[in-house]
């Protein structure tokens, strides 16, 4: 009989100390363990990078990583504009850091620059800790992902909290060795909220440090 593989959850990734409770679900009977086989952490070098203040002039270009998903992940995001420079800055960031995590899925790269542009520390180690799970399944995410409700507040020591929510019902794995998807019932879990604590760099980029995840919870459901 062939042994059916786990199923990685299509969810970013949650911070070590929430790992236990909030980490991949499983499908069949599969190890819940991910794969520390990196002997590099993804964003340790650049954790302790000091934050630029907020008297500090930004840099009036920053070369960016190029995002590009593969062209069947796709995004939603009602995140309109705040009328605030500085909220505004932190979403698009935001965005780009979730982009760049798919991008390192579908290429198979836990040590992808693009994410790791885009955070440090606790939250760069659980992505790559993320996007190794897949590597170890050979598989990667496809489908819509929406991100709605989000609340962000930037304070003046160059740090923000942002909370948001996922609705995950239309995003799903596909297997690289037999180019099947993985489709799955919509669920009280298809609903994940996020909350995530950033620092502005010294390039002016909004870089996130630390990511923690509730999936099913109340306040994401439709």
């Amino acid at each position: 009989m062939t042994r059916r593989r786990r199923r990685p959850a299509r969810l970013a990734a949650v911070t070590l100390s929430f790992a236990a409770a909030l980490t991949l679900s499983a499908c069949g009977d599969g190890s819940d363990s991910a794969s520390n086989d990196n002997d590099k952490v993804a964003g340790a070098d650049a954790a302790n990078e000091p934050s630029a203040t907020p008297s500090e002039s930004e840099p009036t270009e920053v070369d960016r990583p190029k995002v590009e998903p593969p062209v069947d992940v796709t995004y939603r995001f009602e995140w309109g504009k705040r009328g605030d420079p500085a909220e505004d800055a932190v979403l698009r960031d935001a965005e780009q850091r979730i982009k760049a995590v798919d991008m390192a899925i579908a290429e198979q790269d836990p040590l992808h620059e693009a994410y790791r542009f885009y955070s440090e520390g606790e939250a760069a180690a659980d992505s790559q800790k993320y996007i190794q799970e897949f590597v170890d399944h050979k598989a990667r995410t496809t489908g819509m992902a929406r991100f709605y409700r989000e609340s962000v507040h930037v304070k003046n020591d160059g740090t923000a909290s942002l909370a948001y929510c996922e609705d995950q019902s239309k995003a799903f794995n596909k297997f690289l060795d037999t180019g099947k998807t993985d489709v799955t019932s919509v669920t009280k879990d298809s609903y994940v909220a996020y909350a995530a604590t950033l620092r502005k760099n010294r390039k002016g980029v909004w870089v996130t440090e630390r990511l923690v995840s509730e999936r099913g919870s109340a306040k994401c459901q439709p």
